[in-house]
């Protein structure tokens, strides 16, 4: 993932909506899952729920926006 850089870290539900904003503008994003990777893997995680969004460097500038925008919003509804 060494091309890949983290834009977002949250709750599940957070992560799920900026993924979906991030595709709506074609902009291919991955979401890593630190608690499901340890699950897997036969270990605990004490961050359940927790992931982050990681896009390819090329996109960076325009995903940054996108999650600007997302938490500009968030931080307007609170």
């Amino acid at each position: 993932m060494s091309n890949y850089i983290k834009v977002y870290s949250g709750n599940f539900i957070d992560v799920q909506r900026i993924f979906s904003a991030l595709e709506k503008q074609n902009i291919c994003a991955v979401i890593k899952d630190e608690s499901e990777s340890g699950r897997l893997a036969g270990f605990g995680s004490s961050i359940l729920g927790f992931q982050e969004i990681h896009v390819h460097k090329d996109e960076l500038d325009r995903a940054v926006l996108a999650v600007q925008k997302f938490t500009a919003e968030k931080e307007y509804q609170a």
